[in-house]
């Protein structure tokens, strides 16, 4: 559902400018190719974050969405921002952020430089 992804990337911006980071970009999408959730940037480095939020576990953790497929897309939108921003790739990483609400909060797990292959 839409708005609870929404609500995920909300509590993931205040955590992300909480450590330092000033969003660049939200929602950026590649056509039919791709859309990362979040662009950020800290010192000289871009950051691209998927966010993955869960307000239970009924239907497993917010690791347990975190695919393939979706982590390809999100590398070559990566690269078409890098080209249109004329940012250089040797200073971007790709991280994930799980959130998983609980009773009067939420559990934020910053998943940092993952690997893409």
């Amino acid at each position: 559902m839409k708005k609870i992804g929404d609500e995920g990337e909300i509590i993931a911006i205040k955590y992300l400018q909480k450590h330092g980071f000033v969003i660049k970009d939200t929602n950026f999408k590649f056509g039919r190719f791709g859309e990362v959730d979040i662009v950020a940037e800290k010192g000289s480095r871009y950051y691209f974050i998927e966010v993955k939020y869960r307000s239970h576990t009924l239907f497993g953790l917010p690791e347990d969405a975190i695919i393939a497929r979706k982590l390809r897309k999100c590398l070559r939108t990566m690269q078409f921002y890098c080209k249109i921003h004329k940012v250089p790739l040797e200073n971007i990483q790709f991280d994930v952020i799980t959130i998983l609400r609980e009773i009067s909060s939420h559990k934020i797990t910053h998943y940092r430089n993952i690997e893409m292959y």
